[in-house]
């Protein structure tokens, strides 16, 4: 024989209640399967939107990968330099003003006393995003489009 005490009403095995909480007795295990099916299918059906084109298709911000705050922009001939900072990194990404044919586009970043780190190729919209390790320390960034190019001093000190 199991060990079952009736406490409230209820039916409990070893400490664990059968019901799921809920007055009413014993329900048996299709809430609990009911729960199991919700808890593996929801998060399935949420990664397939983002894979299939979440909420960020055709939106404007969805340009930059870059996470934390926008710290600094600054633009040029051909298109913007945008710098981000998080709480331990920063991250650069140069944008062109028009999308198009393929063309030079590059952006480096680089933390004080670290290596720059520089994304460079032929891009229709954007290079990088480029980040670094920047807990404390200053960074500098660099971009060019074209031949249009920008670049800022030591930031974020």
């Amino acid at each position: 024989m199991s060990k079952r005490a009736v406490k409230s009403g209820k039916a409990e095995i070893a400490g664990s209640s059968l019901g799921g909480g809920r007055a009413g007795g014993v329900t048996g295990g299709a809430r609990g399967f009911g729960r199991a099916v919700r808890s593996i299918a929801l998060p399935l059906v949420l990664a397939a939107g983002l894979v299939l084109g979440g909420p960020a298709v055709g939106s404007a911000d969805a340009v930059s990968a870059c996470t934390g705050r926008l710290a600094k922009t600054v633009p040029f001939k051909t298109g913007k330099l945008h710098v981000y900072k998080s709480r331990s990194y920063a991250c650069a990404t140069a944008v062109s003003k028009k999308s198009g044919s393929r063309r030079p586009m590059s952006v480096t970043i680089q933390a004080r006393g670290g290596s720059p780190v520089t994304d460079r190729g032929k891009y229709t919209k954007q290079a990088g995003p480029v980040t670094v390790h920047a807990l404390n320390r200053c960074v500098r960034a660099s971009a060019s489009i074209s031949g249009g190019s920008a670049s800022t001093g030591w930031i974020l000190c």
